[in-house]
């Protein structure tokens, strides 16, 4: 039973498939439907490049965040120890 299943959604996403190339050829043919097309590629090229980039700024932020404790650590150790306060003699 599983088994008909299975080939039945490979059937369905191979008929999409099918019609999905069917409608480019026929968007290709319309005046101006290479353009159309051209824009679209360059379109995707562009968001999957983007998506590259995107998935390094998740690595950046742990290693700014990494820094910020280390250097907060720092700042902490070099804080000198408070002065007590000292007592001007009277005239």
């Amino acid at each position: 039973m599983a088994t008909k299943e299975k080939d039945d959604n490979q059937d369905v996403i191979g008929r999409l498939a099918g019609r999905g190339e069917d409608a480019l050829h026929r968007l290709a043919e319309l005046p101006g439907g290479s353009k159309a097309l051209k824009a679209f590629n360059d379109l995707r090229q562009r968001v999957d490049e983007l998506s590259r980039k995107v998935r390094g700024v998740d690595a950046l932020e742990e290693r700014v965040t990494k820094l910020e404790k280390e250097l907060a650590a720092l700042k902490r150790a070099q804080k000198p120890a408070p002065k007590a306060p000292t007592r001007n003699a009277a005239p």
